[in-house]
């Protein structure tokens, strides 16, 4: 088979990395970012000790611990790696959520909030801030954004849908509705918040601070069923690349994959959402990123990606509570870091459309 050139007459995948060092390299710098971030903070430890306190804890051996500060597993393994553990889940699923937005709509600018999901999940939490709920803990708001973002997914899918069918067009179209929607509900709710307003924008910027050993288990379970959905699917989103009606002739239900893994992308931001808030730009930057070093197979560019958005929202994580002055909503440095990034990501790729057109 011929290998495609560019005009320059380089092949398009000259350049490309092979998948397993990538992964390899992106594991262990996961794996250090790990000790690193559970050693950084207001109380400091060695890494030593920190690693032992983990083994204790994963083995239930408290042997490990000979001659380690009893603070120290306190301190690790109960404060630290529940955030650790929020950071690294919920950056894979965002991450991978992207790519499936991305894979199914065809829109290299989609990502796990293109359909309104983080604007519902929002409105949730904002209500159960002004009536009050969140006397009886975290959990309650959690619960309500996750609502919340189920709710606001049904009304896209339902505004989307014709004749049993959802185009890509549409859907994007009523996730603006939606959220343009739900954003003034939003606005309403602050208004009425009062001294609550600071709860409800706190929580807008994304935060761990909150993070416990169930919502642990919960996102790790959504990285389970992200990873295992989207590499099932992965075929049919290589076909789907092709177009709608060159997949269908390729034996691709495109209906029905489009739907489940929408779906299931979505499901997977909303318990992600709900349990950090609204954390931009991981799910739109590290698809292309990965992309860019791994080409477009999802086969491989799936599993990559989760450890690249593990790996961006645990180094956020860890330089807004261990390295700034003061503590840092981790959504906005996403953003001030993400912004930028993305408009060098958009520039460069504009630029090299330009010149194979030209």
């Amino acid at each position: 088979m011929a290998v495609m050139k560019s005009p320059d007459n380089k092949p398009r995948n000259a350049g490309r990395l092979p998948f397993l060092p990538v992964v390899v390299c992106l594991s262990a710098a996961l794996v250090a970012a790990m000790i690193y971030s559970s050693t950084a903070g207001a109380f400091e430890t060695s890494a030593g000790d920190a690693v032992r306190s983990i083994l204790a804890k994963v083995t239930d051996d408290t042997g490990w611990l000979a001659g380690v500060d009893e603070t120290v597993p306190s301190v690790v393994v109960d404060v630290r790696l529940p955030r650790i553990m929020c950071a690294i889940f919920v950056g894979a699923v965002l991450a991978m959520a992207g790519v499936l937005m991305q894979g199914v709509l065809l829109n290299p600018l989609a990502e796990p909030y293109t359909l309104g999901v983080s604007a519902g999940a929002a409105f949730g939490a904002a209500l159960a801030i002004v009536t009050g709920i969140t006397l009886y803990g975290a959990y309650p708001v959690a619960a309500f954004a996750f609502v919340g973002a189920v709710v606001a997914l049904g009304m896209v899918m339902l505004l989307a849908t014709f004749d049993g069918q959802i185009a890509p067009v549409n859907l994007i179209l009523s996730g603006v509705i939606v959220a343009a929607i739900l954003a003034a509900g939003i606005g309403f709710l602050k208004y009425l918040a009062d001294e609550k307003v600071s709860l409800i924008v706190f929580w807008l910027m994304g935060s761990f601070s909150q993070a416990t050993w169930p919502q642990v288990l919960m996102a790790g379970g959504g990285v389970i069923l992200s990873l295992a959905g989207g590499l099932f699917y992965a075929r049919e989103l290589d076909l789907l690349a092709l177009g709608a009606r060159s997949a269908h002739s390729l034996g691709v239900n495109t209906a029905k994959v489009r739907l489940i893994v929408l779906v299931l992308a979505s499901l997977m931001t909303a318990a992600c959402v709900s349990i950090s808030g609204i954390i931009a730009f991981v799910g739109l930057i590290i698809p292309h990123f990965m992309r860019f070093l791994l080409g477009p197979g999802h086969g491989k560019l799936i599993p990559a990606t989760a450890l690249a958005g593990a790996l961006l929202l645990l180094l956020a994580d860890t330089i807004t509570r261990a390295l700034l002055p003061y503590e840092v909503p981790i959504g906005v440095l996403t953003s001030l870091i993400g912004g930028p990034v993305f408009c060098i990501i958009f520039r460069s790729r504009a630029m090299a459309a330009a010149r194979l057109d030209g």
